[in-house]
């Protein structure tokens, strides 16, 4: 006998969006597949961020394996926060023994036959996200200078001679960079440099 926990979601308080119609649907499916319902974990909060009370309550009970699976009604309820981000939320739940399945996404389950295939094409998604966002980061940055635009931090200019005046007197590396305006690590970047 499996013990399942449900997790349900919706975006915000206090509107008409209820979890009720996920929870119904859910506990039916349980049900039906001869599960015991272990606990209902449910935020009304944006999935775009995993800080979520019950979401992090859940991997902490999944961690000391409370449950065997994890039923959520469709991927989008569960995180909204992209597929790298999900995907690493779906391999922590197997890293930890539990299982994973989607109401509405029947292809979504760990239980069955091809869940190591569906991991594997939500990795290769998420390294295409990657690749998708770094070729859009490029791509503004290639904008911006033919703009005559220079992304990334000012440079900070400070005296080395200073720098190396205060070390020598025995500061610190975060009393020089106090006193002369620049990162701790600048300041140890110019000694090492020296």
């Amino acid at each position: 006998m499996m013990t399942c926990a449900l997790y349900a979601r919706v975006s915000t308080k206090g509107t008409r969006q209820d979890t009720e119609n996920q929870l119904v649907q859910l506990r039916e499916f349980s049900a039906k597949q001869g599960w015991t319902i272990g606990r209902e974990y449910v935020d009304r909060v944006t999935g775009k961020h995993s800080d979520r009370e019950q979401f992090q309550k859940l991997f902490q009970d999944a961690s000391q394996k409370k449950f065997d699976i994890v039923l959520f009604w469709s991927l989008d309820r569960f995180s909204r926060e992209g597929v790298r981000e999900t995907l690493n939320h779906l391999e922590r739940l197997n890293s930890y023994g539990v299982n994973f399945r989607s109401f509405t996404e029947q292809y979504l389950d760990s239980c069955g036959i091809f869940k190591d295939a569906v991991l594997a094409i939500l990795a290769v998604i998420a390294k295409q996200e990657r690749v998708r966002l770094s070729e859009r980061t490029l791509a503004g940055l290639a904008k911006a200078r033919r703009q005559g635009r220079i992304g990334g931090r000012p440079k900070v200019v400070c005296d080395r001679g200073k720098v190396e005046r205060l070390r020598a007197a025995g500061l610190s590396l975060t009393e020089i960079a106090a006193k002369v305006g620049a990162s701790k690590s600048s300041v140890h970047r110019m000694i090492q440099e020296g």
